[in-house]
Parts: structure tokens; sequence; C-alpha cells
């Protein structure tokens, strides 16, 4: 057999294996690639998600950082010196019969309480004496260290007004033209209508703290006797949020416990200030522990005077009454005109009393409920404009949770029941309860010392802060439902 012979025969053999060979390498070559094909993939889809999931993380860990401020930005005007500053560099001046000098020191604190050795009265330190129209100075001082501070205003979801509208106004009250007291308020609001801010909403997100009641700045008309200023009444502060001590309540609606309502809807009524501004919690917590605990040995107690010159002759005969109730019981323990306005004489009476009367004097609120929360004493109002229609912010809902109602009526009536049997009929269960809900009021209607900042309880400013972000955040929905016209009028 020749070569070629033989060739041919192994080509005949060979021949159909190369050809299996081929489409076997083929096969295995494809199925190869397709492997590699869908690993590279799997690997470049995780390899996407696990960025899609960092650069998701990178967005949560920035919207974090500006979450904790985000819709609580507040920005403060710079207002000039002859709103604030000014006036308390001429605190001697302010008023006729009392030097505001001490009361406006201390960031508006006034002097610093030192009680004697051993005292029993107030704890260690932070209690202060502490004037009850002081409260725009302190609420501007403790802004100034507001957690949510910014010098952006494009940021700020509200804009605070720092104008000392109710210390201005005492310097005209009682015996200046309606014109030299209507002066500084027109001259304000000119100021911030001016202001890039304002043509942002036309103030609708702008607040401000007032010392006073509300109705010392709505004044109705223009005769030199009527009381007060129009400043609330001038039309840029029609848009703008009030938090006073006092909101005007509507003198001819005859009104109940469990029915009223406030006449304007841009005031908020805020806490009076007390005499205690702690620094820390822990004092908060230990105040409360010791006024849960301390000795009451009265039924009940009234601090004040008589009213002849109210402008409501029922408001002098309801104290009138309470004061002949207190004096003819021995239950009752009375402080006078002579000490009650010295701030260890009040709080004494108060920690030693049981119930603690809140008739209304000049106006329907007083500060005297607050320092009777301060001391964990039940208060007992006679009106419900007192306390249930004022502070909505910062007391429960339910009056009868935190407090007492005797209705005028039972005082004026001669077949009404005496003050000292209505509350000796209180079961002590029910005392008890009153005594727990009313302690625990306390963190929410004392203002904290300027320089500092509570960590886990919210005081009288973190409450009326929230409340103002939340009206206005209201405002702004239906700012947006509705929408306003340049005047900031409803279209």
């Amino acid at each position: 057999m020749n070569l070629y012979t033989h060739n041919q025969k192994m080509d005949k053999h060979f021949g159909p294996m190369r050809f299996v060979f081929l489409c076997s390498f083929v096969f295995c070559l494809t199925l190869f690639l397709l492997d590699y094909l869908v690993v590279s993939d799997t690997q470049a889809s995780n390899f996407n998600e696990t960025e899609k999931t960092n650069h998701l993380e990178n967005i949560t860990i920035v919207n974090d950082n500006m979450d904790r401020c985000w819709g609580q930005y507040i920005y403060v005007y710079d207002l000039p010196g002859r709103f604030n500053e000014d006036l308390l560099k001429g605190c001697h001046s302010l008023m006729k019969w009392t030097d505001m000098c001490p009361y406006v020191s201390n960031s508006g604190l006034g002097h610093k309480i030192s009680e004697k050795p051993n005292g029993k009265v107030m704890s260690e330190d932070s209690w202060y004496d502490t004037n009850q129209f002081t409260l725009e100075v302190i609420f501007h001082n403790i802004m100034k260290h507001y957690k949510c501070l910014t010098n952006d205003s494009s940021l700020a979801s509200a804009i605070y007004v720092p104008y000392y509208a109710g210390l201005d106004v005492v310097q005209y009250l009682w015996d200046s033209n309606v014109s030299t007291r209507d002066a500084s308020p027109k001259e304000l609001v000119k100021w911030v209508a001016q202001q890039p801010q304002w043509k942002r909403k036309w103030g609708r997100d702008h607040f401000m703290a007032v010392g006073r009641i509300s109705w010392d700045f709505r004044r109705k008309t223009d005769n030199e006797s009527d009381w007060g200023t129009k400043f609330m009444f001038l039309p840029e502060a029609t848009n703008m949020s009030f938090l006073p001590i006092e909101s005007t309540q509507n003198p001819t609606q005859t009104q109940t416990q469990s029915q009223f309502s406030l006449l304007y809807d841009n005031e908020f009524s805020i806490p009076y200030p007390t005499y205690f501004h702690p620094s820390k919690d822990v004092e908060v917590f230990e105040w409360q522990k010791r006024m849960t605990r301390v000795k009451r040995p009265y039924l009940f107690s009234f601090v004040g005077a008589p009213r002849p010159n109210s402008n409501y002759s029922h408001f002098w005969y309801i104290r009138s009454e309470i004061i002949k109730q207190c004096q003819s019981s021995t239950s009752c323990k009375l402080l006078g005109k002579k000490y009650c306005h010295d701030p260890l004489s009040v709080m004494k009476v108060f920690q030693s009393s049981i119930f603690c009367l809140q008739p209304p004097g000049d106006s329907y609120t007083r500060r005297s409920t607050f320092d009777s929360i301060l001391a964990g004493c039940i208060p007992v109002f006679f009106h419900p404009d007192s306390a249930y229609s004022q502070y909505l912010w910062h007391f429960p809902k339910n009056g009868s949770a935190y407090s007492v109602f005797i209705p005028e009526k039972d005082l004026v009536e001669e077949k009404g029941r005496p003050i000292n049997e209505t509350l000796s009929r209180i079961p002590m269960r029910e005392v008890l309860a009153l005594r727990e809900q009313v302690v625990s009021l306390i963190p929410r209607i004392i203002y904290r010392h300027p320089n500092s900042r509570l960590r886990s309880l919210e005081d009288a400013f973190d409450i009326a802060v929230k409340g103002i972000l939340e009206r206005i955040n209201k405002i702004n929905v239906k700012d947006s439902v509705v929408g306003f016209g340049v005047n900031g009028d409803a279209q």
C-alpha cells in the first residue's frame, strides 16, 4: 500500500471524528462565553446596586443632617436699637412708679435670689426676681441660643421680630396722646415692611413675643381717653403672629367653660414668666419631686389685693368676696398687697396650700397662676378666660385635669356654696391626681435660663416655638392651595 492510499483511508476514518471534535469545541466555547457574560452581567448588576445603595445612603446621611433643623429654621431681624436694646438702656424712665433696671438685668430675669442659709422655700440655684412684664426680653435672649437659627432667611420657616413692644408702650400708656403712643409701632412696621424677608410672604411667616396683654395694643379709636396703641390693628401687623401673655377675648360673647373662642386668630397666649429659670434638666426633676412631697397645711390660699379701680366691676366684686371668705376661714392663707410681689413670700404661701385661688384682676389672666403651678398648688379658676381659652399650647385641653372651676355666679348668688365647702368635698384621690398633673406641667410653664438648653424637657419657649412653626406651616399649605396677591390678599 502506497502512502497516498494510506492517507485516503486515514481521511475516511478521522474525517467524521474531526467534525465531531470541531462541533464539540464550538459548543463548549459557546457555553463558556455565555457563562462569562452572565457572570459579568451579574457582577456589574451587583456593582451597580452597591453603588446605588451607597449613593442612597449618602443622600440619607445628608438629609438626616438637614432634617435636624429642616422646617425649624428661624431668622431673627437685627432691628434698629430704638426698638429693643435702647429701651433697656433707658430702663430708669420706662415706668414712672417702678425702676425697671433691676428687672431687665440678667437677660430679663432680674436679680438672682439668694435665700437665707438653710432656706426651705426655693432650691439652691436658678431663682430670680423676675418681673411679669419682661417676657419679650427673656424670649429674645433665649432665641439667641435657639438650636436652629439661620443667617440665610431663604432657609427660614419663620421670621422673628424682637421688638420690645410692651416696654415701649408702657412709657406712654397712661398720659400721652394717641400720636405719641402710636409712633414707635408705626415706625416698626414701616421698617419691617421694607425688608426683603417681608415681601416673600408679606409677613405671614413673621412673629413676635409680647410682654403685656394684647388689649394694650388694640385701641379701636383715636380718642385720647381710649386705652393703648393700635399696633395690632395696623395693616402690616394683621399678617403677623403674636405671642402675648394674654390674648384678647370677645367681651360681648357669653362663654362657658366648654364653649369659648378668641376674638383674633393671630394671637396665641404663652405663659407669664415665673421666678424659676433652670439650666439643667435635673434641677427641674428635683424641684418636681420636692413639690410632690411638700406638706400643705392650708386647704386653699389667695395671694393678691382688691381691685376697686378695675375696669370690670364684677372682677372687683369677686376678689372682694374671695378675700372675705379667706379671712373668715382658718383653712385659708391670705397674702395681701404688702408681700404679694415678694418671691419668697409668694412661693412659701403656694407651697403650703393644696388649692390656690386665681380670680381675674386687671384682666382675665394672672401671673400668679403660673407661680402656683410652679409650687405644685392646684389652681382654682372663676372664669374660663383665665386659662382654658388662653394657653392652648401649654395646658391640657381638659381643664378639669389640672384645675378646679368655680363659676362666678356661685360667689355672687346668696345660695352659692362657700369656697371652703366646695374644695373640702373633693375626694383625696382626685386631689392627688390633680396635683400630679399640676406638677407634671411645671416644665411647660417655665422659661429656662437664656444661656442654657434643656436636654430631655421642653420648656415654655420650646412649646411656643413649636406652636408658631406649626401655625406658619398651615398658613403655607393654605397659601399654596388658595394663592395670594401682592398684598397678601387671597385671589
